[in-house]
């Protein structure tokens, strides 16, 4: 085990971590400012609504948020899939690197690509709507320390699962995984974008934060509840793949149609013809036509008949003898 992490096998790849690396800060860049940009465009509509009567709703701001990232992660993730697994993220770059499937290497390098990335797209979407970032996350007033890790916690842990068995499994679907990966975002934002701001990732919280000078002095929420989100993901991963979880639902990912379920009306039929028979044969009911079974040579009418047939035998041997 320890000769795996020799120089050349750590580096053996580094030419194609390093171009991997550049893709995926322009990936991540590409994803935040797509999902930054709506953030940003639904803080503007709702400023400019509140001197409206009624002003906007913050449900309809929530949904904005949401679709906004989520899709955004949806369009990004599937454009990037092939070149570099579309991470975008430090917290699922550890969590493909706890299960083995990145290298040591290419994580690091990853991880730098994501964090500069983020700090890009937030200082593009400051620089093009000439307004303070409305991107950063924070807790709400009703929110407190605990419950912000936890929430980010498992949010982080629901986005690390879409990525591990939707992406990292291969199976018939792995092309469609961005559709599942960007719907698990988006429902993690619609869950936590009141609570916590809804970070799921740390360079998406560190990116604003540092363009906006750290205005939050709980920055440090969104890095030990997605970190603690990617062991609980990953733990879980493993241990489906230990126990082998494709058994428990065999052929859910087939396109034989011979697996289908057997048509429900024959097997009902199945079912009760088999009710109407009892083990020794058939019941036999009256009307139904079926003679009544005969007596067996065991009987005690029989083996009267038979002992009577065997004496009279007998006495006509004896007669022909005298």
């Amino acid at each position: 085990m320890v000769s795996q992490y020799t120089h050349e096998y750590l580096f053996e790849n580094l030419v194609d971590d390093c171009h991997a690396a550049l893709l995926e800060f322009v990936g991540t860049t590409m994803f935040l400012l797509l999902g930054f940009g709506g953030i940003q465009a639904a803080a503007a509509e709702a400023q400019v609504d509140a001197t409206a009567l009624g002003g906007t709703s913050s449900v309809q701001r929530v949904l904005y948020v949401a679709t906004s990232m989520g899709f955004s992660l949806l369009v990004s993730a599937w454009l990037f899939f092939r070149v570099t697994g579309s991470l975008f993220n430090p917290n699922v770059s550890l969590a493909l690197l706890l299960c083995g499937i990145i290298r040591p290497v290419r994580f690091v390098l990853y991880c730098i690509a994501q964090l500069v990335g983020a700090i890009a797209a937030s200082a593009i979407v400051r620089g093009l709507t000439s307004a303070p970032l409305a991107v950063n996350t924070t807790l709400s007033a009703q929110t407190n320390l605990a419950q912000g890790v936890f929430i980010e916690m498992f949010i982080t842990t629901a986005l690390v699962l879409s990525v591990l068995m939707l992406a990292a499994e291969k199976h018939p679907t792995t092309p469609f995984a961005p559709i599942g990966v960007g719907l698990t975002l988006f429902t993690g934002h619609l869950f936590a974008v009141y609570y916590t701001g809804a970070g799921m990732n740390t360079a998406r919280s560190f990116g604003p934060a540092v363009v906006s000078g750290f205005p939050d002095g709980h920055h440090w929420v969104y890095w030990i509840g997605p970190f603690l989100g990617s062991l609980l993901g990953s733990a879980f991963y493993s241990t489906l793949k230990h126990y082998r979880y494709w058994i428990l639902n065999p052929h859910q990912d087939t396109p034989d149609s011979s697996k289908s379920p057997t048509d429900p009306v024959v097997k009902a039929r199945s079912v009760f013809s088999e009710r109407t028979f009892m083990p020794d044969g058939p019941r036999a009911s009256v009307g139904d036509g079926v003679a009544p079974r005969k007596m067996s040579v065991g009987s005690h009418s029989d083996k009267h008949a038979a002992t009577s047939n065997t004496t009279h035998e007998r006495e006509k041997v004896n007669g022909s003898m005298v």
